[in-house]
């Protein structure tokens, strides 16, 4: 039996990663290569020219126009961080190289780092994800699913009406002859024709083709200029085991599987990052060893997100 080649790649090794990035002064290049790869550029008056001022330990380029100062890091995802870069970096590889993910408790373990500390460094870099994916929308054929994550597990009452379940949406772009190819995972605040409209306005382009099943909910597709193909095939196992709903199925069997098995408990506060970060390694699951540069690139772009906006961020898709 052939292997899976997505499965089986190598993705990058640990003496890889310590060979490209295992001091700061690789670290402090890759991300000035991200940053700016044509050269510095200020961030004031878009002067190239500059000089380098050592001040208070830190490492500054003044601009010799305009005479402003900024950091490597200032403005990016890194910004204000008191820790080395190479612990960013080896964050980024521990969260990009594994197929589950990891969670904050075993991250601070890795990295040496306290639990709160490991805690911001995980958000922001999913924060990260979250953002570099959101305007991608999907096109051609696509599974559509509704499911819930959480809920009440020891007594109270089961199903869907039952406490602390979270309504998410999956939805699966395929090639014609239905192989995967990218996912959006979306929180919603609830399974109405109104919220699913406004989701796929926002993760889908018009003129999609998107399979359902009988959920009234997703009639909101049409509304959003979405061509919908409804496909009743009952409750259940049946429906699980339909080979029209076939990809969409496995992402939503995996994402629970992940999120239990690395997490336990999504907070719904925080349940965006946590969909994202899955989302992100899925759509780009053929090259592992790519995540990385792929991942630095966007977070020297991505601009500070303070501890007090990650504790206070939502998004419903």
């Amino acid at each position: 039996m052939a292997r899976n080649s997505v499965q089986f790649q190598k993705g990058l090794s640990e003496a890889g990663f310590m060979q490209l990035y295992g001091t700061e002064p690789k670290c402090r290049a890759a991300v000035l290569a991200w940053r700016w790869p044509e050269g510095f550029v200020c961030p004031a008056c878009s002067g190239m020219r500059y000089c380098l001022v050592k001040q208070e330990g830190r490492e500054l380029y003044q601009c010799h126009a305009c005479r402003t100062q900024t950091s490597l890091i200032a403005g990016t995802i890194f910004a204000s961080t008191k820790l080395p870069l190479t612990v960013w970096f080896r964050a980024m590889y521990l969260i990009t190289q594994s197929k589950q993910g990891i969670s904050r408790l075993e991250l601070s373990r890795r990295l040496g780092v306290r639990y709160d500390t490991a805690w911001k460094i995980h958000h922001k870099l999913t924060q990260v994800m979250m953002e570099r994916d959101r305007a991608k929308p999907l096109d051609g054929r696509v599974e559509m699913d509704d499911a819930y994550l959480g809920g009440e597990r020891n007594g109270g009452k089961r199903g869907r009406g039952s406490p602390g379940k979270m309504p998410i949406v999956v939805a699966v772009e395929t090639t014609p002859d239905r192989k995967p190819i990218r996912v959006k995972i979306r929180r919603v605040k609830r399974f109405s024709k109104k919220h699913i409209e406004a989701l796929a306005a926002g993760i889908l382009e018009r003129g999609a083709q998107v399979l359902t099943d009988g959920l009234g909910c997703f009639n909101g597709l049409k509304a959003a200029g979405c061509t919908h193909e409804v496909i009743i095939s009952g409750p259940g196992r049946k429906s699980a085991q339909n080979p029209l709903f076939k990809w969409v199925n496995t992402t939503l069997a995996n994402i629970k599987t992940s999120l239990d098995g690395t997490y336990r408990k999504v907070s719904p506060q925080h349940a965006p990052r946590s969909l994202a970060e899955f989302e992100y390694r899925y759509n780009r699951r053929y090259d592992l060893a790519a995540m990385i540069p792929r991942l630095g690139w966007v977070a020297a772009r991505t601009t500070p997100m303070p501890y007090r906006l990650l504790k206070l961020a939502e998004d419903y898709g």
